[in-house]
């Protein structure tokens, strides 16, 4: 994978909605699992939803559930964190990454199974 940028992001208020992009090239993220990342001031790197390679099977942190929506766009090579419900304590920098491996509910959110990354934008939640 050659890069993987990341759209979106931006100060928003409680309650407010925001959607990022994960767009790749050099190859399609069909082949790829594409994981959200955040890290929150203070705090380490967590994992916030996946998307299964193929199947598009997802994933999510129990944090988000329920608030956020990970979906992929083959024809647009990208995919999407739709975050519904934004609470101050999203407030973080969100991080796209891609592996092609088959991870499952027990490996996603482990930052060393992803092996590309993008650059991280930042998602300030506040009033």
């Amino acid at each position: 994978m050659s890069s993987c940028r990341r759209l979106g992001g931006g100060l928003v208020q409680p309650g407010g909605s925001l959607r990022l992009s994960c767009v790749a090239s050099g190859v399609s993220l069909y082949s790829y699992g594409i994981g959200w990342f955040r890290q929150a001031p203070g705090k380490e790197r967590e994992g916030v939803s996946y998307i299964r390679r193929s199947s598009g099977s997802t994933f999510y942190a129990a944090s988000v559930k329920g608030r956020f929506t990970i979906s992929r766009d083959n024809a647009k090579n990208t995919v999407y964190l739709q975050m519904n419900t934004l609470k101050p304590e999203d407030t973080a920098i969100y991080y796209c990454a891609a592996t092609p491996k088959g991870l499952i509910a027990s490996s996603w959110s482990t930052e060393t199974n992803m092996d590309y990354w993008g650059k991280g934008t930042l998602v300030t939640v506040s009033s």
